[in-house]
């Protein structure tokens, strides 16, 4: 019998062959742009006009290669040239994108991933606080796997000088604001005056706290329970929030140079990083 002259069907259109891998495509990139951004970004890591060889030296090329790229950015206004020194600087381009990126951050929400990676790396609880209308006030919790039983929870206001993330708040904001916030704080609880932020030990307390750039705290406020915060800055170098740690006594070693102590500095530094903070 001869063979059919019957050609096979074509395929289903709603059908597509396997890919051959699941790979994620690679996207384009455009070389030169990186490159020259190592010039915008010498200058803006610098803060200061500079001569030609130095920035090129910065950006890691030689300065025939970094000139072309200084003249495009000047021509976009990202870059310009003072003409009495032939420094160059950023310009006001540069300006307003920076000013527009600053609008659109948002600290707590450049805090929350960082505040729950770090609950998961140190198996611990990390809370955020911001200075709320009575306080510092608690807007996230993130818990380890094991929650610690604390009287925590989003919305509580902590005590100025009665809890770590108060005392760290104490340090960094303006004298005036801490001690009209004290004495509220003393009326509400005690009723009268308060004269404790002029104590000694007060005040040595909150330059301690500076000068280690976290505030620590053994059985406090709670028995059993130690505490590691640390501030987070915004680009005007203000306490934007404050990252606490809370584990238990026997679990949590709540020294400033510990594991813990690092891994919490590490990630509050990168949200004062991308808050624009030096």
């Amino acid at each position: 019998m001869p063979p059919s002259s019957r050609s096979n069907p074509p395929p289903s259109p709603d059908r597509h062959p396997e890919p051959a891998t699941s790979a994620p495509k690679r996207q384009r990139r455009i070389q030169s742009v990186e490159v020259g951004m190592r010039v915008l970004q010498a200058l803006t890591e610098q803060r200061r006009p500079l001569p030609l060889k130095e920035l090129a030296q910065l950006a890691d090329m030689p300065p025939g290669k970094a000139h072309p790229y200084l003249v495009s950015f000047m021509a976009a206004g990202m870059a310009k040239q003072s003409p009495l020194t032939g420094h160059y600087e950023l310009g006001p381009g540069a300006l307003q994108m920076g000013l527009a990126a600053l609008q659109q951050l948002d600290p707590l929400t450049e805090a929350s991933q960082e505040a729950a990676l770090l609950a998961a790396r140190a198996d611990l609880s990390v809370a955020l606080a911001v200075w709320g209308q009575l306080g510092p006030t608690v807007v996230r919790l993130d818990e380890p796997r094991y929650p610690l039983h604390v009287n925590l929870r989003v919305g509580t206001v902590m005590s100025l000088f009665n809890t770590i993330t108060g005392r760290v708040f104490a340090a960094y904001l303006p004298e005036k604001m801490v001690r009209t916030m004290l004495e509220d704080e003393h009326r509400r609880v005690v009723g009268g005056s308060s004269a404790s932020f002029d104590a000694p030990e007060v005040r040595q307390m909150l330059d301690e706290i500076r000068a280690t750039g976290m505030g620590r705290g053994l059985s406090m406020p709670q028995p059993g329970v130690n505490t590691l915060c640390a501030p987070v800055f915004d680009a005007a170098g203000q306490i934007a929030l404050v990252m606490t740690m809370i584990g238990p006594h026997g679990v949590f070693n709540a020294e400033i140079d510990s594991p813990a102590g690092r891994m919490l500095r590490e990630h509050a530094d990168a949200v004062s990083r991308r808050l624009g903070a030096r």
